[in-house]
């Protein structure tokens, strides 16, 4: 049975809640990037992305890692199954 009441699946949606987050995370999902080219398709600072990053590892949608200067994101895609597995409760109602 899947928990509802889990603080990971808050997290997760929260992030998912904001579109400029789902296109991030459909970037990383093609090949990891690093920060500037997450924030490229974006009319904002790198600043702001970084913002929208770390709301996205916080929920543990993607990590992070730091190779120089440069900031290399990549997807957990296994976050992202807890996010299916919940809602495949429900897929039975629009499935029909």
């Amino acid at each position: 049975m899947v928990e509802h009441n889990n603080e990971n699946l808050d997290a997760i949606f929260h992030a998912l809640a904001d579109s400029t987050r789902r296109e991030m995370v459909s970037l990383v999902s093609e090949k990891e990037r690093s920060v500037s080219e997450m924030a490229a398709p974006f009319d904002m600072s790198l600043a702001a992305a970084s913002k929208h990053i770390k709301v996205l590892e916080k929920a543990n949608l993607i990590h992070r890692k730091i190779e120089g200067r440069n900031h290399i994101c990549r997807l957990n895609a296994e976050t992202l199954s807890l996010a299916s597995q919940w809602l495949q409760v429900y897929e039975q109602f629009w499935s029909k």
